[in-house]
């Protein structure tokens, strides 16, 4: 078990298990909430814990970090929210509000909460990271995706928000913006796309581990793309 603990939100998706293995290669004691236990899903390596928590309600947040800062000998330093997802839809006039909240839903409350249970750990500890992952599409927009577009933005906006106001008490917050990440479900939805273009997980980890880790200490209130050659 590592000296430090990092919690990764979305740990069991496209990009999730490559952030994972990074940061369990490095040494770091990793704790990876998911909704409910599922076959084939205990610790394939020492220092991973995984827990059962709804990170879309205050309670499950709360459990997810209780988790991942209960070890003293490896304090919460850092936490990760890849917690998201992506529906298309029509042009903004054709798009029900019930479509447009969904897309703030998915991806700005999970990563609200959990940063929100996990910055008294992260200030009680001495100081740490967050990680939030936002999109390409949060500085340039695409037809079709209002929803999707303002999300992730207000994901950025919170993200620098977190910087500003958590920065005296030595916690950090940075965002990363992937262009289109190259996993199966995104091939399986665009199999006539160029797929050399898109972002690997196993390249956009290393950049994660480096803005959670003590490497990046300088650093707060960046926006890092990671747009590969998309």
């Amino acid at each position: 078990m590592g000296e430090r603990s990092v919690l990764v939100t979305g740990g069991s998706g496209g990009l999730g298990g490559a952030v994972v293995t990074a940061f369990v290669e490095a040494g770091w004691r990793v704790v990876v909430p998911e909704r409910k236990a599922r076959p084939g899903s205990e610790p394939a390596a020492a220092g991973l814990v995984r827990v059962v928590a709804d990170l879309g309600e205050p309670a499950g947040a709360a459990q997810a970090v209780e988790a991942a800062a209960g070890e003293p000998a490896a304090p919460l330093r850092a936490v990760v929210n890849l917690v998201g997802g992506y529906a298309s839809g029509g042009l903004v006039h054709e798009t029900p509000v019930e479509e447009f909240e969904r897309m703030l839903t998915v991806n700005l409350r999970p990563t609200y909460l959990v940063t929100q249970a996990a910055l008294p750990h992260l200030v009680a500890s001495g100081g740490g990271a967050v990680v939030c992952v936002s999109a390409r599409a949060a500085v340039n927009p695409f037809r079709g995706a209002a929803g999707y577009s303002t999300a992730k933005a207000a994901v950025l906006a919170f993200a620098n928000a977190v910087a500003v106001e958590y920065r005296s008490q030595n916690v950090r917050c940075n965002t990363v913006l992937p262009s289109v990440i190259d996993t199966p479900a995104n091939r399986a939805a665009q199999p006539d796309a160029d797929h050399s273009r898109w972002v690997t997980p196993a390249e956009i980890a290393p950049v994660i581990r480096f803005l959670a880790s003590a490497d990046s200490a300088p650093t707060s209130g960046a926006t890092v793309p990671v747009y590969g050659r998309a």
